[in-house]
């Protein structure tokens, strides 16, 4: 297994490893990219992380359509990249009264450098994992059993794979070096938006 490392903390960076876990599974979408013979290919993939006792994003697990071009490279070249973005806005001088005060773009990015394992024999339990989440446990939801014999014959058509993070990398822009009258000046232009939570939460850290 490779040795897992973190970028230096600057005033951007999360709060704690817990800021991270919780803000890749709010996003849950991430784009897994890596590179082969023919050049790089990417994938926008829902993907669960695990977490070890300090609250460290340690693997992700997920699944690949079997014809995807993606699930042969990485299984060759195991190497890759997984990149999460959160909510994000250009943020205009008109917004602020500070005189001088320059534009800037807020975000929330999230990058994990893996190695990635395929694992058919986990298919079903990537599916059911994934499952659970999305739909959680309401009365109505959805369950793969309402998919009857379709389910079994779709397995074979995705493969499931779990990435072990080598390196990992968060950036939370969030305003949190503007004044307090420039930050209210933001949010209250931003309205109540996830990137306007996003902040105040940054700021209440």
């Amino acid at each position: 297994m490779g040795r897992r490392a973190t970028a230096m903390k600057s005033k951007f960076s999360p709060g704690s490893p817990a800021d991270v876990a919780a803000f890749v599974r709010a996003q849950m979408l991430a784009l897994v990219v890596s590179h082969g013979p023919e050049g790089y290919a990417t994938t926008p993939l829902p993907l669960l992380p695990e977490t070890n006792e300090a609250g460290e994003i340690v693997e992700f697990f997920g699944h690949f359509a079997r014809a995807n071009p993606q699930a042969a490279m990485v299984r060759d070249q195991p190497r890759a990249l997984i990149l999460f973005q959160g909510p994000h806005a250009y943020i205009p001088p008109a917004w602020v009264s500070t005189p001088g005060w320059a534009p800037t773009w807020n975000y929330a990015v999230a990058q994990f450098e893996v190695d990635i394992r395929l694992l058919p024999q986990e298919n079903d339990r990537a599916i059911a994992e994934l499952v659970n989440v999305l739909e959680g446990r309401k009365a109505d939801a959805w369950t793969v059993g309402a998919m009857g014999d379709r389910y079994a014959k779709m397995l074979p058509h995705i493969v499931a794979f779990r990435a072990t993070v080598i390196r990992a990398e968060a950036k939370f822009k969030l305003g949190q070096d503007e004044s307090a009258t420039a930050f209210e000046e933001i949010v209250a232009a931003l309205g109540d938006t996830p990137l306007s939570q996003m902040m105040r939460a940054a700021r209440q850290s």
